[in-house]
């Protein structure tokens, strides 16, 4: 089930906070929490029947594995089988076609590749109980009851698409009497995060997606111009569908009182590879550090040794997002980068510290400026990898981008596919009312305004955790919102699915 579908607002959505915050009401807190987990299944169920087997068999083998470390049941050893076992899972529906196709093209031999379907959203639930069996390990987690594993584990905002959460975080809130209650104030502040969240998504990267997809699919008759429009596009696009899902999460979360992680913090304003990563999937990027990145030693071991173990979080990080070559490389690129930064920055972090002292605010603000610029660009190119079906494909792309612009006829001019993918009709009408489009460049002039409005959001505009404490509900606000709400759902038709749905 989407967050940005029919079935998911006028429906589950309301049975889901009346039944909830009824039975709270009426002291059944326990009662509570099943339906809640019981909608959370039905909610994943949703996508196809046979993923909920698959989810409950993890549930009940984790937690098996959390009452025998409380027990104190050979610990290491179960905890070693609860990871492994996590990992065979994930690698059979993830990766084993990916190794079959390989080996078979390695050793030129047919053997038959399996089609696997993947289920949505089993790399967020395995990591998610990969950590709590560590930190039960480790003795921070104290025993829970199933009903709260189980939520914890299936609570529908964060399911699909994370973030990836933690005990600590989550458990609490499901126990806390105080949160049972239905709240105004949590109730608008979480309608407004998920209406603009499903703005972002809907009339947003759903739109850039059509330029990007179009792109890649014709991606060796593209010139220089017109290849980077769609790599601007998918780059646009996989932000606002992205933080777009976040935001849904968070604010579906408020609904029912309950605080999700920030897993979303305006990545692309970052001025290196590190706050970018320190701002994009935040919560995946703190599991690696928690369970990978410290376990192998951190920067406690040599320079060598920490450069070596962040280019394993990163080979790890593009393998957890995808199985393909494209997803590693990716993954290689980022660690490249983040070992050349902390070089970078542990040589000159004196100079430009003293440097930093005698700069004017306008000179830091500069330099800052020209940081994100190209923290930015290489991140877009680094996309072309992420998006790309093959190696060759993406290869293909970047030669296109930095090549000259030809000689063909058409040169400096803007495909028709592309600038038409951004002709919403209810914005071309307008423009076509005040006779714009009949302009040099008329038919362009719909993308230019999503590309603006796409910067300024991205670049300009604070996020949505940052007003979250700040803003206060009035008339003038909560209309604006009402018509972005309709006009979002009158867009259902064209909408596609999260693309975090796929990893």
């Amino acid at each position: 089930m989407l967050f940005n579908s029919y079935i998911f607002i006028f429906l589950f959505l309301p049975i889901a906070l009346a039944g909830y915050f009824l039975l709270n009401r009426a002291k059944h807190y326990e009662m509570a929490k099943w339906f809640l987990t019981g909608m959370s299944l039905w909610f994943y169920a949703y996508f196809n029947i046979s993923y909920l087997g698959i989810i409950l068999a993890s549930i009940a083998l984790n937690y098996l594995c959390h009452i025998l470390m409380l027990k104190h049941v050979h610990s290491k050893a179960v905890l070693t089988g609860g990871i492994l076992g996590n990992l065979a899972i994930l690698f059979y529906f993830k990766y084993f076609s990916f190794l079959i196709e390989n080996i078979n093209s390695l050793f030129h031999i047919e053997s038959i590749v399996p089609d696997i379907l993947l289920p949505l959203g089993i790399s967020f639930f395995t990591f998610q109980q990969i950590g709590f069996l560590v930190d039960a390990f480790r003795g921070s987690v104290s025993g829970q009851a199933f009903s709260d594993y189980a939520l914890f584990v299936t609570f529908f905002p964060q399911l699909i698409a994370g973030p990836i959460v933690s005990h600590e975080e989550m458990l609490p809130q499901f126990q806390d009497i105080s949160k049972k209650q239905f709240r105004f104030d949590n109730f608008y502040m979480g309608l407004r995060i998920f209406v603009l969240g499903l703005a972002k998504k809907v009339l947003l990267a759903d739109t850039f997606g059509i330029a990007a997809n179009w792109g890649f699919q014709h991606y060796a008759s593209l010139d220089a111009l017109n290849t980077f429009l769609v790599i601007l596009s998918y780059t646009f696009q996989i932000y606002l569908d992205f933080s777009g899902y976040c935001d849904m999460a968070r604010g579906l979360g408020l609904m029912f009182n309950i605080r999700i992680a920030v897993n979303f913090l305006s990545p692309y304003k970052a001025a290196n590879i590190t706050e970018f990563w320190n701002r994009w999937h935040i919560t995946l990027t703190r599991f690696f550090t928690r369970y990978l990145y410290i376990p192998l030693g951190g920067s406690r071991k040599g320079t060598l040794r920490t450069y070596a173990n962040v280019m394993i979080v990163f080979l790890c990080s593009g393998i957890w997002h995808g199985a393909g070559w494209t997803y590693l490389l990716w993954g290689v690129m980022h660690g490249i980068l983040s070992v050349l930064t902390r070089i970078w920055q542990k040589g000159k972090e004196r100079l430009t510290q003293n440097r930093q002292e005698h700069l004017h605010i306008w000179q830091k603000r500069f330099l800052r400026g020209i940081s994100v610029f190209f923290t930015f660009f290489f991140v877009m190119l680094a996309w072309v990898f992420f998006r790309a079906d093959t190696v060759q494909q993406a290869a293909c792309m970047i030669k296109n981008l930095f090549s000259a612009f030809g000689n063909t006829p058409h040169r400096f001019q803007i495909q028709k596919e592309i600038s038409g993918a951004f002709q919403l009709p209810e914005i071309f009408y307008v423009l076509k009312f005040f006779k714009l489009d009949a302009l040099p460049l008329g038919s362009c002039y719909c993308m230019f305004l999503f590309l603006l409005v796409a910067f300024i959001l991205i670049f300009c505009c604070k996020n949505l955790f940052e007003t979250e404490k700040s803003h206060k509900p009035h008339a003038a606000g909560t209309f604006s919102l009402a018509v972005l709400f309709v006009w979002c759902v009158l867009s259902f038709s064209g909408v596609s699915t999260f693309l975090y749905f796929n990893f």
